[in-house]
């Protein structure tokens, strides 16, 4: 950020006088070459989504959550039917591009029209989903959504500061590591520092063309593994 100088001389932030409000995010799906990211429906959702999640080895996805995995497909129902109706979160599911296939979920959320930031979290995907190139591609969909569609300024990732995957992932996207908020929640009767990361809209053109050059089909070998990796082609963009 560039500084200016005041009548008194004093550094300022650089001028934003025809900055106007951004719309809300729509409740529209954001469609990929390999997935699909649409609003939640507990009718439509419930039970792909428990099934996924069912097929998980353990429980150790839901660790760093708010909730716990439930107890029965109807149980999960009634949780997903009260997250349907929140507008902040704004819950989202990603399906498979061509088994529609509930793979997971992600959501919007601290959404601030006002100040041009958004949130992305509340991200748990199943075993399919998990490191495969729709995880990605989900990712790059809500990015394009806040930034390209919707005129966002700051787009932010939080975690559990002993979240490691969360970590690394969110620097594998492409945000930057802004620090630790210390004692910043409860969550499930224990203390959490909250670790903050976020992409601004100047950073935001080199992420996309990171995120176009890694999707492209020649970048996968006919085994389906990648031949650069996400880092490495955002670098190239430099």
């Amino acid at each position: 950020m560039s500084a200016r100088l005041n009548e008194f001389g004093q550094p300022i932030g650089p001028d934003l006088s025809d900055w106007t409000a951004r719309p809300r995010p729509p409740r529209s799906p954001m469609e990929g070459r390999t997935c699909r990211v649409v609003p939640l429906v507990a009718e439509a959702h419930t039970a792909g989504l428990f099934a996924t999640y069912s097929a998980a080895p353990d429980t150790r996805g839901w660790t760093y959550l708010g909730d716990e995995m439930p107890t029965s497909e109807a149980v999960y129902r009634a949780r997903l039917e009260a997250m349907e109706t929140s507008q902040d979160p704004l819950f989202h599911v990603v399906l498979d591009r061509t088994s529609g296939e509930a793979l997971g979920i992600a959501s919007y959320l601290r959404i601030d029209p006002g100040n041009g930031v958004i949130e992305v979290g509340h991200l748990h995907f199943g075993p399919k989903l998990q490191r495969a190139p729709a995880a990605t591609e989900a990712m790059a969909l809500m990015m394009g959504r806040a930034f390209d569609e919707l005129g966002y300024r700051r787009y932010e990732w939080k975690c559990d500061s002993l979240n490691a995957p969360s970590r690394a992932a969110a620097l594998r996207l492409g945000f930057t590591f802004e620090g630790i908020f210390r004692n910043a929640v409860v969550v499930k009767s224990r203390s959490r520092d909250t670790a903050w990361f976020s992409i601004t809209d100047a950073e935001w053109p080199r992420v996309r063309a990171g995120f176009a050059a890694w999707l492209d089909p020649a970048n996968f070998d006919a085994e389906g593994r990648q031949r650069r990796g996400l880092a490495e082609l955002r670098e190239a963009v430099r």
